[in-house]
C-alpha cells in the first residue's frame, strides 16, 4: 500500500512550494491537487490553476509523483489538455498520473456559461473525452470527429516522457465508468459511496469500497483485462472517518481499506479553520510511520 498527500491549490507560491517540498520530505509517493475552477466552501478565497501549480511543483520537487485529482470535461478539452499533460510531463521528469473523472454539477459545471449537463450527458461527453485524450497523448497527429470532441491534425509532438503517455486514475463507480477504467485505466480511484459518502457510518466505508471493487472486477473481466493490473485508489475527506486524528486511528481505517483492497490512500493536508483541519504534527506522523505500523 501506498500513502499519498491532497494539496489544495489555495496558497501563493511563496508558500505552496514549502508545502510541496515537505510532502517530498515526508515520504509520500504522490502529491495530488484539485482541478477546479472554484471548490466548495473555498471559493470565495484564494484558488490557482491545477496546471500551473503542478508545473511549479515539479520544478520544486525531485522525486514525488505528482498528479490530479480529478481533471474533467466541465472545463477542459482532450486536445488542449493533451499539449498542457505532455508539457508536464516533460518538466517533471515523467512523474505524471492524471487524475480523470466525469466532473459533477458544482461551480465548474456553469463557469462557462453553459447549463450543468445532466448526469447521461456527462457520461457521453466521458466516453468520448478519455478515448480521444488516450489517442492524443499516443500519436503525433490526430484526426477524430464525435458529437462533443473533435480533433483536426492535433499534433503533439515529442509527445509523453512515459510510455505509451502518462497513466490515467479514472474515478467511477457506474458501469460506463468503470468500463472505462477497464479499458483505458491504469488506476481507478473512489471517494466512497457516491450516494452520500458523508453521512455513511464510518464503519461501513471498507464494505461499500469492497463492493465497487467487485463492480470493476466484473467491468475488467468483461473487457479481458486482469483487475490486479490496476492501482485502487482512494482519497479521503468525504466521509464520516477521522483517520488524522492519531496515529492509531490511521493505522485502523488503513488496515480495513487495504482489506477492502485499496492500494493508494490519498490524505488531505490538513488546512486550519476549515473541513480539512487537522494536526499537523500528527498528520506528519502518519506520514513517516503509519504504513510501517499496518506490518
Amino acid at each position: 500500500m501506498r500513502l499519498s498527500a491532497m494539496i489544495l491549490p489555495i496558497h501563493r507560491w511563496s508558500e505552496g512550494q514549502k508545502i510541496w517540498r515537505r510532502a517530498e520530505e515526508l515520504g509520500f509517493h504522490a502529491a495530488y491537487t484539485c482541478d477546479h475552477l472554484s471548490w466548495q466552501s473555498f471559493r470565495d478565497g484564494p484558488w490557482f490553476g491545477a496546471v500551473p501549480t503542478l508545473t511549479a511543483a515539479a520544478c520544486a520537487t525531485e522525486r514525488m509523483r505528482l498528479g490530479t485529482l480529478v481533471t474533467s470535461p466541465n472545463f477542459r478539452h482532450p486536445v488542449t489538455l493533451a499539449k498542457d499533460l505532455i508539457a508536464l510531463d516533460d518538466v517533471s521528469g515523467g512523474r505524471v498520473t492524471l487524475g480523470i473523472g466525469a466532473g459533477g454539477i458544482g461551480f465548474d459545471a456553469t463557469a462557462l456559461g453553459q447549463q450543468a449537463w445532466s448526469p447521461k450527458e456527462r457520461a457521453d461527453r466521458f466516453g468520448e473525452f478519455v478515448p480521444l485524450l488516450d489517442e492524443l497523448l499516443r500519436n503525433d497527429a490526430t484526426t477524430r470527429e464525435g458529437t462533443y470532441y473533435s480533433a483536426v491534425e492535433a499534433r503533439n509532438i515529442p509527445g509523453c516522457l512515459q510510455t505509451p503517455r502518462v497513466p490515467f486514475y479514472v474515478a467511477a463507480t457506474g458501469p460506463r465508468g468503470l468500463r472505462l477504467t477497464a479499458e483505458y485505466g491504469q488506476g481507478w480511484v473512489t471517494y466512497g459511496d457516491p450516494k452520500g459518502p458523508a453521512k455513511m457510518p464510518a464503519e461501513q466505508a471498507p464494505a461499500v469500497i469492497a463492493r465497487q471493487i467487485d463492480q470493476l472486477t466484473a467491468a475488467c473481466e468483461a473487457t479481458g483485462r486482469d483487475v490486479a493490473t490496476l492501482e485502487k485508489l482512494l482519497l479521503h475527506g468525504s466521509t464520516q472517518e477521522k483517520p488524522l486524528q492519531s496515529l492509531d486511528a490511521f493505522v485502523d481505517w488503513a488496515g480495513h481499506h487495504r482489506e477492502a483492497g485499496i492500494t493508494e490512500l490519498v490524505l488531505h493536508w490538513p488546512i486550519p479553520d476549515s473541513v480539512f483541519a487537522a494536526d499537523l504534527a500528527v498528520f506528519e506522523r502518519i506520514a513517516t510511520e503509519g504504513l510501517a505500523q499496518l506490518g
